[in-house]
């Protein structure tokens, strides 16, 4: 049925019934029950349509300690596997890993296996806004959503709310688009284009990467986020990123300070054969850089070496708070995100920010 619906919207776009349409798998890993062969078979059915899922989940607040918050799991990622989950996956798909979904936060994954085989697949963050923390309001009295489609106008209720597991949108949260313009289908057109970077907490204010031929430095060169850089056999490319420092306070009344960041680079192998493949063998961190500075902007660059066979990267950041070694090994990723325990996840304490990737394909 998530096939047919993708396929149908994808054909009222082609018959100009509709100006776009778009599809993003909701906390992916949260149940267990999106097996990666559907999460395949979801993009296949219509690359236009389907095009990512949650990097990390929303219901973010639902991880501060008590008595302050509900003292539960970022996320709601307090499930264990049920008859409806995909039996390959391990107890520790079900929680998250730094706040963020364990199919992006683990380096070499699911998400690596999709990049891999040279699929276009994209992850946002999302605030899944439900019930705010700290809210003082509540749903209308005698609200019947099955009945009326709807809830009642929310009414004062005189009593904050500390036991919501959702932030308002954009309060903690963010997807950051390259657009065009303001206009929706524009910010839809840079979504499609992978043209996305995400954080948590405002961790950074702003980020630009590109992959470009070794020591071409003018301006507008280089290829953004989402693009594919073709070049000869042999040429040499490098990646360049400047960021620029959180200079304001969150909403959580700090300013954030960014202290690692880490470069990703995995072989592009081709389709795979098992369409069930949730791990990919040649990707692995292959740069870290302590940041030291606290104001400004800074830029970084990576020598990716002469093109012998083709690539995909992409780069995250941390304030370097919790961290441990990835699932497939310190070799793979040294200093990766920590396992979020359920109870002790304060997300504010933990923050984090993801690209999605730049691929570089020989002629």
């Amino acid at each position: 049925m998530a096939i047919a619906g993708i396929k149908f919207l994808g054909e009222q776009v082609r018959k100009r019934k509709i100006d776009g349409a778009l599809f993003f798998a909701n906390h992916p890993a949260r149940r267990g029950i999106d097996s990666p062969h559907e999460i395949r078979n979801w993009r296949d059915a219509d690359p236009t349509v389907a095009v990512g899922f949650e990097g990390a989940p929303g219901h973010q607040a639902a991880g501060i300690p008590a008595p302050n918050g509900r003292g539960g799991a970022r996320g709601y990622y307090d499930n264990n596997p049920s008859a409806a989950s995909f039996a390959g996956y391990p107890l520790e798909s079900y929680r998250t890993w730094g706040g963020f979904d364990w199919m992006t936060a683990t380096v070499g994954g699911l998400w690596d296996s999709l990049l891999a085989e040279g699929k276009a697949w994209w992850i946002t963050v999302n605030s899944d806004s439900h019930v705010n923390y700290l809210d003082q309001t509540d749903r209308g009295p005698g609200s019947d959503f099955n009945a009326n489609g709807k809830y009642n106008d929310p009414v004062y209720t005189g009593a904050i709310n500390t036991q919501a597991g959702d932030f308002w949108p954009g309060y903690y949260g963010r997807t950051s688009v390259g657009a065009s313009s303001f206009s929706y289908k524009a910010v839809m057109d840079g979504l499609r284009a992978g043209r996305v970077w995400v954080d948590h907490g405002r961790l950074i204010k702003n980020l630009d990467a590109r992959v470009r031929v070794t020591g071409d430095r003018r301006s507008t060169t280089g290829t953004p986020l989402g693009g594919v850089l073709q070049v000869k056999r042999g040429t040499s490319t490098e990646l360049v990123l400047d960021i620029d420092l959180q200079d304001i306070p969150n909403w959580a009344g700090f300013v954030p300070v960014l202290k690692r960041v880490d470069v990703i680079v995995g072989t592009v192998t081709g389709a795979v054969s098992d369409k069930d493949a949730y791990t990919t063998p040649n990707t692995r961190v292959v740069k870290s850089f302590e940041i030291t500075k606290t104001n400004g902007r800074i830029s970084l660059s990576y020598d990716l070496g002469r093109l012998d066979k083709p690539f995909y990267l992409r780069v995250r950041g941390t304030d370097g708070n919790r961290t441990q070694a990835g699932l497939m090994g310190p070799a793979v990723d040294p200093h990766g995100p920590q396992l979020d325990v359920v109870g002790a996840a304060d997300p504010w304490g933990d923050l984090w920010f993801y690209t999605n990737p730049v691929w570089v394909l020989p002629r």
